[in-house]
């Protein structure tokens, strides 16, 4: 299947100021050369921790924030591609690798190409309270993009709008109401709506369901997986909810403390996970059947700061089968398997 999005060792650090004269004193790693591919029409969940830096990758994949460094490719040729990882090594004019960077390399695109971008790739925040300003009208709201992006105006603007409520399991009565008169749900619905405006072909969910009661996470989801096969998208899921991921998800990222340790189908991840934190999650997962029990991996110690992370793998100060090779050499991702890639000296499998 051809790939829509792919990020090549990206990187993003926040520096962290002090002093009188508020200069940086550290830096914290929330995105530490990661690479990764999502292909067309792929639902992708992305788990771990809670800040281990999930919303941050997504959001630089979108580019809501800068990277420090990497690449980010959206619907690239693959020969362009192909071009700049040969002329990344030092091959080549210096000038051509520029020239191609700025026409392919999101992570350089500046604010105009941005602008043209935003239509393709959109984003669903995590609080549907919050993710919607009180003041605006619902229709005022979803219609905004479009505005935006001078892509309709007058009674096609909201004729676009009461077709995209509808869309989303509500109607044209909810045109003129605020966002005050919806419940939970109802207001992620309108998000969605939103971010479908533009007709985007990728849109990154910030844990879309985690305010929503179980019922309502249901239809939610039940909606996502309709939109997903009738408007031909590709989703990138973050969520810490991995019972959720298990039943959406066509393929699973496990993230820690920064980087990417395990990639593979959802049934791989959760019936045989290769890395120790990906089978420290599965297992520490709830059952709902009070008759089922699972037999715990306990974690030792702290999740490190990602300001001063570990030498070598990251999970080796917690990980049980740690070696001196764990603290001394950092693991890329190797594939041990059919789509399988796992960053692990010592993989479970």
């Amino acid at each position: 299947m051809e790939s829509l999005v792919e990020v090549r060792n990206l990187k993003t650090y926040f520096p962290i100021l002090g002093g009188f004269f508020r200069r940086p004193i550290a830096t914290v790693k929330a995105v530490d050369n990661v690479t990764l591919t999502i292909k067309k029409r792929q639902w992708l969940g992305l788990v771990g921790e809670s800040g281990c830096g999930k919303t941050t990758l997504g959001k630089t994949i979108i580019r809501f924030i800068k990277p420090t460094s990497g690449h980010i490719f959206f619907d690239a040729p693959e020969d362009a591609k192909e071009k700049i990882r040969t002329l990344d090594t030092g091959e080549g004019k210096p000038s051509e690798l520029s020239s191609l960077l700025h026409k392919y390399d999101v992570a350089t695109f500046g604010f105009g190409n941005l602008k043209t971008l935003r239509r393709r790739m959109q984003l669903v925040h995590q609080d549907p309270y919050t993710s919607l300003d009180p003041r605006m009208r619902i229709g005022d709201t979803i219609g905004e993009p479009l505005k935006v992006h001078k892509l309709l105006h007058g009674n096609e603007l909201r004729q676009r709008v009461v077709e995209l409520l509808e869309m989303v399991g509500l109607s044209g009565d909810h045109f003129r109401r605020y966002p005050h008169q919806f419940s939970g749900g109802q207001r992620q619905r309108v998000a969605i709506a939103r971010a479908l405006a533009t007709n985007p072909e990728f849109i990154v969910f910030d844990e879309p369901t985690s305010a929503l009661d179980v019922s309502v996470q249901a239809q939610i989801l039940e909606l996502l997986k309709k939109l997903l096969d009738e408007q031909a998208l590709t989703y990138l899921f973050i969520t810490h909810n991995l019972n959720v991921a298990q039943v959406v998800c066509d393929t699973i990222a496990v993230m820690y403390l920064g980087k990417i340790v395990e990639i593979s189908s959802a049934s791989v991840i959760f019936n045989t996970p290769s890395h120790p934190y990906s089978q420290a999650l599965v297992l520490a997962t709830p059952i709902p059947d009070p008759k089922r029990r699972r037999i715990r991996t306990l974690l030792h110690g702290e999740v490190p700061s990602p300001t001063n992370p570990p030498s070598g793998c990251r999970f080796h100060p917690r990980c049980s089968r740690a070696t001196d090779e764990c603290a001394k050499n950092e693991p890329s991702l190797q594939s041990i398997g059919k789509d399988h890639l796992v960053a692990c000296w010592h993989p479970l499998n």
